[in-house]
């Protein structure tokens, strides 16, 4: 295993780090307000804007996607340092770069297995920038962190899929830019195998029959920079059998291409934000005293410094390991691992905010400080894309399965 950037990665490391710089950490409380002046909350403030156009000026476009004709070509473990860096500004960085979920994964789906022409109606906009997306899979009524558990109904009349369901916790579906959902429902509910019962169908927003009900917030935050996450009711919305994505009965092996490379994503990216903490931790620490010296003195704040430094090293080491196998022998190659840094890293990082939180004591909870948003959205992705429970259900199976 041989870690090292290439040239590639350490010239686009060097141009992202310097669009950080010089665009994205200054623009981050330009957007906040520009927020509060907006006439809807969930509209795009025109600084993202100026960010994407300038991102996609210098080629920091799509930087997720490793098919070449669609996307920058790069491999996973190329790409990783890269989603860690815009992992400090998790709420601007990716959407600048066009690498925000959940429209990477809706990207990824449509350029792998969607026909020729849901690519151009749909991938090609979402490629540009132009268009956002939703991916509805989760539902309020089940546990629907066994994905055979939908119970959204998928049912073919003549050329038509009629969709009825309720979802929630659907991500980007608040934005009004978000034209297009995915949605996974059950074409065959009575199917002998409870994992080819799925399908999954393109859904325009505009569709009769759909309705976005509300937002969802998470730890109190509406989430407005990736569109909000909206509870959405499918009543008899009605769309043709061309909008099905691959074959009937497809949606779940869908749903696992789909999640594998969303997962380590996530993962790349919450280093990212442990990076940011850190150095949140430290410009504190240097800057205030406490009972008669800096805190940079106290010695459980040492403590606390060096065991997140010591953290975020293991779990890079760990996410480029799990990128570099996903790149060599494919994801299922690189279940194990995969698994073991979607376990890993949220909880890790979950507590170095937690610190960095503590730190700043009352700053540390309030919105002068990105800490508590970090810290939502992390604790978030110990539940997202599969909770820490079903992943360690899995990994641990495959283990004792060596030894019977």
């Amino acid at each position: 295993m041989d870690f090292a950037f290439d040239a590639r990665t350490e010239e686009l490391r060097a141009k992202l780090l310097a669009f950080m710089d010089e665009y994205v950490y200054p623009a981050e409380q330009a957007a906040h307000e520009q927020r509060a002046r907006l006439a809807s909350p969930w509209d795009t403030p025109q600084v993202v804007e100026e960010l994407k156009a300038e991102a996609r000026r210098q080629g920091l476009w799509n930087l997720f996607l490793p098919d070449a004709e669609h996307g920058a070509g790069l491999t996973n473990l190329q790409y990783a340092p890269l989603a860690e860096i815009t992992g400090r500004s998790p709420q601007l960085a990716p959407t600048a770069t066009n690498c925000a979920a959940p429209d990477t994964g809706n990207m990824e789906v449509l350029a792998q297995f969607a026909d020729e022409g849901q690519k151009k109606q749909w991938l090609q906009p979402l490629l540009a920038g132009e268009i956002r997306s939703a991916f509805a899979m989760t539902e309020p009524d089940v546990a629907s962190s066994d994905a055979t558990n939908i119970t959204t109904h998928i049912e073919r009349d003549g050329d038509e899929y009629v969709i009825t369901g309720r979802k929630w916790y659907i991500s980007g579906a608040m934005n009004p830019d978000c034209k297009i959902f995915i949605v996974m429902g059950k074409t065959d509910p009575d199917g002998a195998d409870i994992r080819r019962q799925q399908s999954m169908v393109l859904v325009p927003r505009d569709t009769p029959g759909v309705t976005v009900d509300r937002a969802m917030q998470v730890f109190g935050y509406e989430d407005h920079y990736h569109g909000g996450h909206a509870e959405v009711t499918f009543d008899h919305a009605r769309v043709p059998v061309s909008n099905l994505i691959g074959e009937e009965g497809g949606g779940f092996a869908i749903a696992q291409a789909r999640l594998g490379p969303g997962r380590i994503h996530h993962c790349m990216r919450l280093i990212g934000m442990a990076e940011r903490a850190i150095e949140l931790m430290c410009r504190r620490a240097v800057s205030r005293e406490a009972f008669g010296k800096a805190l940079a003195q106290q010695g459980v704040v040492h403590n606390w410094i060096a065991d997140a430094r010591v953290t975020v090293e293991q779990l890079r080491l760990l996410v480029l390991k799990t990128a570099w196998l996903m790149d060599t022998v494919g994801n299922k190659g690189a279940h194990t691992e995969i698994q073991a840094i979607k376990i890993a890293t949220p909880r890790a990082v979950v507590e170095i905010i937690d610190r960095a939180i503590q730190l700043h004591g009352a700053g540390g909870v309030s919105q002068d400080f990105p800490l508590a948003e970090l810290y939502a959205g992390a604790r978030t992705l110990m539940i997202a894309d599969g909770p820490d429970e079903v992943h360690q259900r899995s990994l641990a199976r495959r283990e004792i399965k060596k030894y019977l």
